[in-house]
């Protein structure tokens, strides 16, 4: 039977750590970590991961803004907005909740982002030096599962992960994490032939294909360690449940380890965005020793 990874308990650990960076960050620079968050519409789902995001950020100590758009928000007014905030020397993590209305183009609006205040870590620069390997600020989710996988494996060299999945958010950015963390990494996905079979090799699983349940035990290599990412909303008897992209109770008996859906990756996440966010105004410092707090062009 799975040991069960609890990302509740593991994302306290985090907020604890989150918090004592805070509290030395304001000793010693007399600067609070400022987090802004922009939402566009009124998705509910949305609203709910904002209000979670903004929730554990008041508990950590960090300070946040809040800006919440109309739906028809235009694409040079989210800008306008993101301008200031990248120029504005008390914000330094900016964060844009997506999925963002249909009029709205996803890529300019990260790449508008300044990538020393992008703690989503999806601007282009930031993506290139992490798959350069060089220090940067890592997209939330798989960072997340990379603690959760040395809470099971504190030396990933040699074992063999397959990630289910290859989105920019997760799938790749996971991917290259990995490959930094000496594992044999296969990535497969909606064109790969017998994924099945190649799932049943791994030491590790990544479930990240936004497919509910759709990795069963058939999959897993018995003692394997399997990460869930999927986040999928069913109804059930009038309720709003959430599903992940593994069959929990198919894979528990095989698995040796295994992450729950809730209560696994999510709160994972919502730690690393505090986490990327202190490093952010970190690194924001180090690079402008001289000021107390730090401004940056929208450009660089």
């Amino acid at each position: 039977m799975a040991q069960l990874i609890d990302g509740k308990a593991l994302s306290a650990q985090v907020l604890q750590q989150v918090a004592a960076d805070v509290a030395l960050l304001k000793a010693e620079y007399g600067i609070v970590p400022t987090l802004a968050v922009v939402l566009v519409g009124e998705d509910p789902a949305s609203q709910v991961y904002v209000r979670n995001k903004l929730k554990r950020s008041a508990e950590a100590g960090i300070g946040s803004r809040e800006h919440r758009l109309n739906r028809d928000t235009t694409q040079q007014e989210l800008g306008q907005l993101i301008e200031a905030l990248n120029h504005d020397p008390e914000v330094h993590g900016i964060l844009v909740q997506l999925p963002l209305p249909s009029q709205l183009d996803e890529d300019v609006v990260i790449a508008s982002i300044h990538p020393d205040k992008d703690v989503d870590g999806f601007h282009p620069l930031n993506v290139g030096a992490l798959a350069a390997g060089r220090d940067t600020l890592v997209p939330c989710t798989p960072q997340g599962c990379m603690i959760m996988l040395n809470q099971v494996y504190p030396d990933l060299s040699g074992k063999h992960a397959v990630v289910v999945g290859r989105s920019n958010i997760v799938g790749k950015p996971m991917a290259m994490l990995l490959l930094q963390a000496n594992c044999t990494v296969t990535v497969v996905h909606s064109r790969t032939q017998n994924i099945a079979a190649v799932c049943r090799n791994a030491d590790i699983v990544i479930a990240a294909a936004g497919r509910m349940e759709l990795v069963d035990a058939d999959w897993i290599k018995p003692g394997a360690t399997v990460i869930d990412v999927g986040i999928n909303a069913i109804e059930v008897d009038g309720k709003r449940k959430l599903i992940g992209d593994v069959a929990f109770d198919s894979v528990f008996p095989v698995a040796g380890a295994i992450t729950p859906v809730p209560g696994g990756v999510g709160p994972m996440t919502i730690a690393c965005l505090l986490l990327n966010t202190t490093r952010a105004l970190k690194r924001q410092l180090t690079a402008h020793p001289d000021k107390a707090s730090v401004a940056v062009a929208a450009n660089g």
